[in-house]
């Protein structure tokens, strides 16, 4: 995620603890409720009410016990510390307060874990579509605003304001992302943003992207609240496709709960004056850097309206990743993707990943740590690297590889296609450095993103340029992501802002004139990007050897690169010409490769070609070309 600063300074940088309030209560336990049968039997409950912190608590249930009460600055909080036995069973835990001669009891459930698919994970063998919900489809057009929120404007013609997209239409068109070859969607995120506007660059600007929570425990109504998230979770799985979900750690929304109260001043990073992020992840790696530029990258907060959360404060960490484990469990997602990922305390994160794949064996987990080079992005990730910190993360965002297919594609075509670092040897140099990665097949790789110009516009809009990234990415390794419109050629740079590349998708509100989610909304160019995507997408997803096996790629020469995929199921050669002139490629450099073969399919024409010796490449184009005995 990326936003623009305003010159907005939040009074939380010195909370002052609300006083004491008449008479205890208890408003509000996070987590919401809990389940038998997890791997880790203790469970943190934060209690909040006025008072709450003075009372003496007591449970009493089988097979839960009281570990032990903790006070913190701010008396209107507990935490509390449970254990659950293995012999628990589902039911109403009743939590009991007492001060003097007052009783207070909460109920708190325990509830039975379900059959249901959850972090099932994604693997290369997914192709991922990456949609903002606001923006996508509206299916209800009676959450689109509430008069009792922070924001409550709703206004299409307005490009930095709520649009009104939400679960129920994405539901809707769970059959187009189904017949476009798609197994994931992930979402920016859907958690509760009740934010006020704000003043970015002199434009009041609305929290549509989701990134700064005000509570965990509630999807936000807009989109249609908790049910509307589980069911499109559950309609989702029922047609096979997984469900990614956008977290945050490292910082909520200036209106989160917590923030109008906050349990102590150590909840957040504090400085003497604020001090924002550098955005410099150069110190953290860099074996010479001072502690101070460390801090400030780290500590510094990401933007003045998005409070940076310090996770070294054990009652943080807690909260975060119990809410990690909640979201998993109770929604039934499959893969998590992490926010601002680098920002973030790391031995917290590998606490966290720990944490939930140990609940959840094959969730994967990928973050976002937007560096240019390969030493920085294998330090968030496990690596072969002697770094002092080892991470644990699974997965991540491949920005090293984006920013080589779009500096190749942007050559193509050009004399600078055949130079010494040019055209698709930047591909190739990209991937020659995957020895750093424990495993590359990991990382999840696209083009643009909702940060990002759009793919279309980076590469001119040309159309044989556009077809090439999108078949280096649907066959290279790694697990594809695409930006939603990416397919009917939505278009845009995020400068003057972003929302210009979080365009709604055509056809996603009653009243749009074209509806693109049909091939008959769509103009014939549109078209043919679709079925472009389609098939590639089908061929991948149908071909355990286009998405799952080996990779070897050769040097390119003279603007021509190849490499192929292959294991015992098959053999699969990607030819590609960056050239503006039709080329010939003769073959005999890849005998180790293709020893055996006689001739060829053609993945995307279905054409046969019946000489292999030297293939016959048209100019600015990528063959698909599945090889036959």
């Amino acid at each position: 995620m990326k936003l623009r600063c305003s010159g907005l300074l939040l009074a939380l940088l010195l909370p002052v603890l609300s006083p004491a309030q008449s008479g205890p209560a208890i408003t509000r336990v996070n987590p919401t409720n809990w389940w038998v049968g997890m791997k880790n039997p203790n469970v943190q409950l934060l209690v909040y009410g006025p008072q709450a912190g003075t009372l003496t608590y007591t449970i009493t249930y089988p097979g839960v016990k009281l570990v032990k009460t903790n006070s913190v600055d701010n008396p209107n909080y507990a935490f509390l510390d449970l254990g659950i036995a293995a012999t628990a069973k589902p039911g109403k835990v009743q939590i009991v307060g007492k001060k003097g001669g007052l009783t207070i009891t909460r109920t708190w459930e325990l509830r039975a874990r379900t059959a249901s698919p959850k972090g099932q994970g994604v693997t290369d063998a997914d192709f991922i579509y990456l949609a903002m919900p606001d923006r996508f489809a509206n299916g209800d057009p009676s959450n689109d605003k509430f008069a009792d929120m922070a924001d409550p404007n709703m206004d299409r013609a307005n490009p930095f304001f709520r649009h009104g997209g939400d679960l129920q239409g994405a539901a809707q068109h769970i059959g187009y992302l189904k017949d476009l070859g798609v197994t994931a969607v992930w979402f920016t995120p859907v958690l509760e943003n009740n934010q006020p506007l704000t003043n970015e660059g002199g434009t009041m600007r609305a929290a549509y992207h989701g990134y700064g929570f005000t509570d965990q425990y509630n999807v936000d109504q807009r989109l249609g609240g908790n049910a509307a998230y589980k069911s499109f979770v559950d309609q989702a799985h029922a047609a096979g496709l997984k469900v990614v979900q956008d977290a945050v750690y490292n910082h909520v929304g200036q209106n989160h709960w917590i923030l109008q109260d906050l349990p102590m001043k150590s909840w957040l990073h504090q400085w003497p004056t604020y001090t924002n992020t550098s955005y410099k992840q150069q110190p953290i790696t860099d074996p010479y850097a001072a502690q101070l530029d460390k801090k400030v990258m780290l500590d510094g907060w990401f933007v003045p309206f998005l409070p940076d959360l310090n996770q070294q404060n054990p009652y943080v960490a807690n909260y975060l990743i119990e809410n990690a484990i909640w979201s998993v469990e109770n929604f039934g997602v499959d893969a998590w993707r992490i926010d601002t990922y680098m920002y973030n305390d790391q031995p917290f994160m590998n606490r966290c990943n720990a944490a939930l794949l140990a609940e959840y064996p094959r969730i994967h987990i990928f973050g976002e740590s937007a560096v240019s080079n390969v030493v920085d992005q294998a330090y968030y990730v496990r690596n072969k690297v002697a770094f002092p910190f080892k991470s644990n993360q699974p997965g991540g965002l491949d920005f090293v590889l984006e920013g080589g297919l779009l500096g190749a594609l942007k050559d193509v075509g050009k004399p600078e296609a055949t130079s010494w670092d040019g055209g698709p040897q930047r591909v190739y140099q990209a991937l020659a450095q995957d020895a750093l990665y424990q495993d590359p097949t990991k990382l999840v790789t696209f083009l643009d993103n909702h940060d990002h110009n759009r793919y279309l516009s980076e590469v001119g809009e040309d159309f044989d340029k556009y077809k090439i990234g999108l078949t280096w990415l649907l066959t290279t390794r790694g697990i594809p992501s695409m930006y939603y419109g990416t397919e009917i050629l939505m278009k845009n740079f995020k400068d003057p802002t972003d929302a210009e590349v979080r365009r709604d998708f055509p056809g996603g509100w009653p009243a749009d004139k074209e509806n693109k989610f049909t091939a008959a909304g769509r103009s014939a160019k549109e078209n043919e990007a679709f079925d472009f995507v389609k098939k590639l997408a089908t061929y991948r997803r149908d071909h355990q050897v286009l998405h799952s096996g080996k990779l070897m790629q050769y040097l390119p020469e003279n603007g021509l690169y190849a490499y192929f995929r292959y294991d015992a199921t098959g053999t699969v050669l990607v030819a590609t010409n960056a050239t503006d002139k039709a080329a010939s490629l003769p073959t005999a450099r890849f005998a180790e490769r293709m020893a055996g073969f006689t001739k060829a399919r053609n993945v995307l024409t279905g054409e046969t070609i019946g000489s292999l010796t030297t293939l016959q490449l048209p100019a600015k184009t990528a063959l698909v070309l599945e090889l036959l005995k």
